[in-house]
């Protein structure tokens, strides 16, 4: 798919608009999932949570789609390709990887403290358990990943994928060419640390994933 000049430069600022509104508005989720852990004031600790199911279902949410959807569109339509380069790659697994979670995420720990919290009296202090730890250590994870990914969106580090390769010695036969083969050490490296970061994210999800009560 070749898209124009132009068609390519919308998709490319969708694409940006979508991936920076995802940072901020994580950013934000992180900020309000710390004041409602920390403080101590009744009013604050119940807007608190209740934004975060508001910033969750009605802007990260839609945000991660728009993001990955425009992602998409933009390597089919320019000289990247979406499978040729390792980088191209990690970052759409990557980016898969953080829509998942976000929507496990949302639609467990955020909506389950929203109820709790709604439902109780609005003089009492609300108590959503563990959940408090566990908002604030996904909204963490999720901010590193989406770190990652830019990162990795800037650098682009080198290497083909077999499939690259394999296009690139169909469209000039007999070219040595001189781009790195193989998945790239940087590459590696940052999936080992995502994955480590993922097993943490597994085992605070399940740890705070069952609410002891009120």
């Amino acid at each position: 798919m070749n898209m124009s000049p132009k068609v390519r430069k919308l998709a490319l600022t969708a694409h940006v608009t979508s991936s920076l509104g995802w940072l901020g508005s994580v950013a934000a989720f992180l900020v309000l999932s710390i004041a409602g852990l920390k403080s101590r004031n009744v009013e604050t600790v119940r807007g608190a949570y209740l934004a975060m199911a508001l910033i969750g279902r009605y802007t990260i949410v839609p945000l991660s789609l728009a993001a990955l959807l425009t992602g998409i569109v933009q390597s089919l339509g320019t000289p990247w390709g979406l499978l040729r380069h390792y980088w191209v790659v990690t970052k759409l697994v990557l980016t898969l990887g953080a829509t998942a979670l976000l929507l496990l995420h949302q639609f467990t720990a955020v909506a389950g403290a929203a109820r709790l919290v709604a439902s109780t009296s609005p003089e009492t202090m609300p108590n959503v358990g563990r959940w408090a730890l566990q908002l604030v250590g996904d909204a963490s994870t999720a901010l590193i990943m989406l770190v990652t990914i830019s990162a990795i969106a800037v650098f682009k580090p080198r290497g083909l994928t077999r499939y690259g390769r394999s296009k690139r010695q169909t469209a000039v036969v007999g070219s040595s060419g001189s781009e790195a083969v193989g998945l790239p050490r940087s590459l590696k490296t940052i999936l080992v640390a995502v994955a480590l970061l993922l097993v943490a994210f597994a085992l605070l999800h399940h740890g705070g994933g069952h609410h002891s009560g009120h």
